[in-house]
């Protein structure tokens, strides 16, 4: 059966800096384009973590060096991750499905994910970006607007929030997009941050996961399933332990469970799965696979993976 299907990329699907994301994703592009050439409908999501570290030291280097130059907001650097993962991505898949002869286009959008200014999140922002300050220089960034935490002796970091997402921005872009029979490269990184005040639309210092992001736009776009790819083909209980059991499907009540019981690691597996849940559970019908990119056809057609499901 043909699907609309939320796809998303984890690191390993991009590799680190210029060259291992040229390679990377021309791989990606054999798995992703297998999928389309199944008839289903597929919209591409993926991380940023190196990509947007690199916009960052950058930016802060430049900063030291020259006190015209302006230190990034958060926001602005997820766009600029945006263009860049894009923009490798869309021409490998593009290359990819004519080589394959398939004429159809694909097209990098760059997306908004709303946060509530409110959230918890930012009042206890935790997660690290770019690079190491003395003392002295993060007295300044602090006086400039900028949060700042020691990291285990070796200097201080700025660090931002992690605000849940509460709807993307161009979710109809996305979804005339595919009706259009187009393939859209959208919320990457987690989608730039932003809080609504009145009709505008201001940039947060945060990240959003990209996970989250990810079910969110599946629930929005009515997908029939959200893929979330990582570096394992199934997710298990008790990993590394002479008791670790695979699993092949979960129901939202035993995925709570385990969730409870804290199976899965903080910011690694576990967001996968509360990520997964929530998609599930948000519309009967609607199915999470957690699984590998180059199995994830076979996932679909239920032969490995973890599916959760109602």
């Amino acid at each position: 059966m043909k699907k609309k299907i939320v796809l998303a990329l984890g690191g390993n699907a991009l590799g680190d800096g210029l060259v291992e994301q040229m390679q990377a994703v021309k791989t990606t592009a054999k798995a992703i384009v297998d999928l389309i050439s199944h008839g289903h409908q597929v919209v591409v999501t993926h991380g940023n973590g190196p990509q947007v570290g690199m916009i960052n030291v950058a930016f802060e280097a430049a900063a030291k060096s020259d006190a015209k130059t302006p230190m990034l907001p958060m926001s602005v650097c997820v766009a600029l991750s945006q263009g860049y993962i894009g923009y490798d991505l869309q021409n490998a898949l593009r290359e990819e499905l004519l080589d394959r002869g398939i004429k159809k286009p694909v097209a990098t959008l760059i997306t908004q994910v709303l946060v509530d200014e409110h959230d918890p999140a930012f009042k206890n922002p935790t997660k690290p970006i770019g690079s190491f300050f003395s003392k002295e220089e993060a007295a300044v960034l602090e006086k400039q607007g900028h949060t700042m935490m020691e990291d285990a002796g070796r200097g201080y970091r700025r660090v931002v929030a992690s605000p849940m997402p509460i709807d993307i921005v161009e979710k109809d872009t996305v979804t005339a997009m595919l009706d259009a029979g187009q393939v859209v490269i959208t919320a990457g990184g987690g989608g730039i941050p932003v809080i609504k005040q009145g009709n505008h639309l201001k940039g947060a210092s945060a990240v959003i996961d990209k996970d989250w992001a990810s079910a969110k736009l599946a629930e929005m776009i009515d997908a029939d399933m959200l893929i979330i790819l990582t570096a394992v083909e199934k997710v298990a209980i008790n990993f590394g332990k002479p008791t670790q059991q695979w699993l092949d499907y979960l129901s939202p009540a035993d995925a709570q469970r385990f969730i409870e019981e804290e199976q899965f690691a903080k910011g690694s597996m576990l967001p996968k799965v509360e990520a997964a849940l929530a998609f599930a559970e948000s519309k009967p019908g609607r199915q999470a696979l957690i699984t590998v990119l180059e199995k994830a056809q076979q996932g679909i057609e239920g032969k490995t993976g973890t599916v959760i499901s109602q």
